[in-house]
């Protein structure tokens, strides 16, 4: 994510990252002219007030007594009803825009997010991109509901009040504008500076969230290792730095804000002076310098708030181009313009060719080197070596997360990179060595992988990963909530969950990775027997580091520093006497 920051744009890029907005907002045209025409009618309501009041002072207060002043007053009633009900108007559709502009972004974001590589999140951090999803569109949402309302129609009724106000009296309103240059010079210059802070101040926010996110999840380690205090220091000097860097944004806008209202009231209270010696010298009447104070009043309270807005436009503008960063990226896997079907039925066939690999966030090491290894439909093929060995890199590549540095991974005869990701997934069952349990019933676990699963499929598949007792012992069965990372269920009880998700896909091609490792003995057989009726006839790949558990793999192969070193069964890789069976020696004796 190294594109250009809005505040390194040239002057011409300056409200480019605003237009994201209005890509979202144009597909709901009616709502839009609807909140437009409300706009307008709320603005000419508001600029016809003085006019009103011009009416009451010289045709009411001027008249002769006993004048009826009532049907002026009843004008002026009514302008205020068809104000206060296109505001109205005008206020829901502007609200509504805003909140489905950012409902839809939120939802392409996401959608993109869940379409990038994996490499992606190790060099980017997910409770950063996080924030960007909440705080940036929290920003970007009153922008669209309410900042961008208040500064269209504060415009409308700028433009047109000083239209009235030529109307009322020319030189009046040239003495007037005359200050306009002064106003917008500081607003030009003084925003560049709101800009850089705004965009400064998103950062340390995302900071402050990234804190929150990272600890809560480990919350237990913190508590363990007795780091309460270093962590609440931890998070309170992100929330200073945050702190500090808004009070520099709140700064340079309350000067601006500042210099902004004194230039346009001093030029309003010069105007005055003038137009009161006009009305005593007989040159205006009573009523006009009346509509007029309203409405210079009007105009100068339009073009201070627009230099409100703008501030908003400018963290807008930064939030906006965080958001655009995000869905400029663009997926290192992706499917090709023309898939290659794999064939059908699946056979499961799995060959490397001399592969090589190197990830992304450690390019100075090779995680696999020249490998080549040919599996054959329905074998059973078990990955162990010491940690780091490349073992969890053959998964990550089977299941095309990372393309390959050199050579090729075909399944059934077909180029990965050739087939669409989507089908070769749909292939592959997964039980990983941490299983991952989202927060939802147990029934939407489970059928995680196959949501048009029956309710037969689903405890057949709870049965056969020992699963089944204790979901039923659940208060709500399968629909029981698992909580947040199933925290309310025992680790055996998590992997046995993740078990029965891989047993209910029944895909061709099986991943086990340390598939049982978080299970007790007897749990641990039950689960064991059910993943080798579960393994026959289908191609599988098992890493192990207990390696009782592989002795009856086809094949065993031992891998160490990205390459295979041994390859055979446990009674040839013993007789070897090589690393397989110091590995060996090692746990057995220490059992």
């Amino acid at each position: 994510m190294a594109t250009p920051t809005p505040d390194d744009a040239p002057p011409s890029r300056k409200f480019s990252n605003l237009s994201l907005l209005w890509t979202f907002a144009r597909a709901y045209p009616a709502q839009i002219a609807a909140a437009l025409a409300a706009l307008v009618v709320a603005a000419g309501a508001t600029l016809a007030i003085p006019q009103g009041f011009k009416a009451i002072v010289d045709q009411g207060f001027g008249a002769a007594s006993g004048a009826d002043i009532a049907p002026y007053f009843y004008a002026l009633l009514a302008i205020v009803l068809v104000m206060g009900i296109s505001t109205a108007i005008r206020f829901y559709y502007v609200s509504w825009i805003g909140e489905r502009v950012v409902a839809d972004l939120r939802r392409t974001v996401h959608r993109h997010l869940l379409g990038l590589h994996p490499g992606f999140f190790e060099e980017n951090r997910p409770s950063e991109i996080a924030s960007r999803l909440t705080s940036d569109t929290a920003v970007i949402e009153q922008v669209v509901s309410s900042s961008a309302s208040i500064a269209l129609r504060n415009l409308f009724m700028g433009i047109g009040g000083i239209g009235y106000l030529f109307v009322q009296s020319p030189k009046l309103t040239a003495m007037m504008l005359l200050v306009i240059p002064l106003v917008i010079g500081p607003i030009v210059l003084l925003g560049r500076r709101v800009r850089a802070l705004s965009r400064s101040s998103q950062d340390r926010i995302a900071d402050v969230g990234s804190i929150v996110s990272e600890v809560l999840r480990a919350i237990k380690v913190v508590q363990a290792f007795g780091a309460e205090t270093r962590e609440a220091n931890r998070f309170g000097s992100a929330v200073e730095s945050a702190f500090a860097t808004a009070k520099r944004r709140i700064r340079v806008r309350s000067g601006m804000t500042a210099l902004v209202i004194m230039l346009i009231f001093g030029a309003i209270t010069l105007v005055l002076w003038q137009g009161a010696v006009d009305v005593i010298a007989g040159r205006m009447t009573g009523g006009t310098i009346t509509a007029f104070v309203l409405a210079a009043a009007i105009v100068a309270g339009a073009f201070g708030a627009l230099t409100e807005v703008y501030g908003d436009f400018m963290r807008a503008a930064g939030a906006s181009g965080r958001i655009r960063e995000l869905l400029a990226e663009t997926p290192a896997i992706a499917a090709p313009a023309h898939p290659v079907p794999l064939p059908v039925p699946a056979r499961g066939a799995l060959v490397f060719d001399h592969v090589s690999f190197r990830y992304p966030t450690r390019p100075d090491v090779s995680a696999i080197r020249d490998l080549s290894l040919s599996i054959a439909p329905g074998e059973r093929i078990a990955l162990v070596g010491p940690s780091g060995a490349g073992k969890t890199t053959i998964f990550q590549l089977v299941q095309r997360f990372y393309d390959p540095a050199a050579g090729t991974i075909r399944l059934d005869g077909v180029d990965l990179r050739d087939a669409d990701p989507a089908d070769l997934r749909a292939r592959i069952a997964v039980v990983p060595q941490e299983a991952t349990v989202f927060a939802a019933s147990a029934r939407d676990n489970i059928r995680y992988g196959r949501p048009d699963a029956t309710e037969a499929e689903l405890w057949a598949a709870a049965d056969a990963a020992n699963a089944a007792d204790f979901l039923r012992a659940l208060p709500d069965g399968l629909d029981s909530f698992m909580g947040e990372s199933g925290a309310r269920l025992s680790g055996g009880q998590r992997q046995r969950l993740a078990i029965a998700r891989a047993l209910l896909k029944d895909a061709p091609l099986l991943l086990l990775d340390e598939a049982t490792s978080a299970l007790d003995a007897e749990s641990e057989r039950a689960v064991q027997e059910a993943l080798e009726r579960l393994m026959v006839g289908r191609t599988t790949l098992v890493i192990a580091h207990r390696l009782a558990t592989v002795r009856d793999a086809d094949r065993i192969i031992v891998m160490d520093e990205g390459a295979i070193v041994e390859t055979g069964t446990h009674a040839q890789l013993l007789s070897a006497d090589a690393l397989y069976a110091r590995l060996a020696r090692l746990q057995f004796e220490d059992a």
